[in-house]
């Protein structure tokens, strides 16, 4: 017999499952899912490869003043060029860093990792991911 509670965490699995399947295939279209407030992810350019089952994204990264990007994983390299601004980069197993203009920096395949304390302006990243083709180019972690 199902109980209310048994119901109610088979729905939210359920909802869940259905989230992830509409994420994979907006990732697999280039369009990434729902980010959040204060947050935006511009595709610039995408293009299947560099091997069979990988694409390659050219996203502008855009985060408002104050702004937290939760810890989060790619199917992927993510390497990118901070245009303007700045944000302290903690990825897992490495020292955490704060990039200003003119710095690059790379997370490697499905490494934790935040952006934090950005300061009072917006930061804006040229990102590029080479990723699993078909899953969403972020999850959280």
């Amino acid at each position: 017999m199902l109980t209310r509670r048994g119901f109610a965490g088979f729905a939210s699995c359920a909802l869940c499952g259905l989230a992830e399947f509409a994420a994979t295939d907006a990732s697999a279209q280039g369009t990434p899912p729902p980010a959040p407030a204060g947050f935006t992810r511009k595709m610039l350019t995408q293009m299947d490869g560099p091997a069979p089952g990988y694409v390659t994204l050219v996203a502008e990264v855009t985060i408002d003043p104050g702004v937290l990007v939760a810890r989060h994983t790619h199917p992927g390299i993510e390497s990118g060029y901070v245009v303007s601004g700045g944000l302290e980069l903690p990825i897992e197993g490495q020292p955490t860093r704060m990039l200003k203009a003119g710095d690059g920096f790379q997370v490697p395949v499905a490494t934790p990792h935040a952006g934090a304390k950005n300061g009072d302006t917006k930061t804006v990243v040229v990102s590029t991911y080479v990723v699993e083709k078909g899953k969403p180019l972020a999850s959280p972690a």
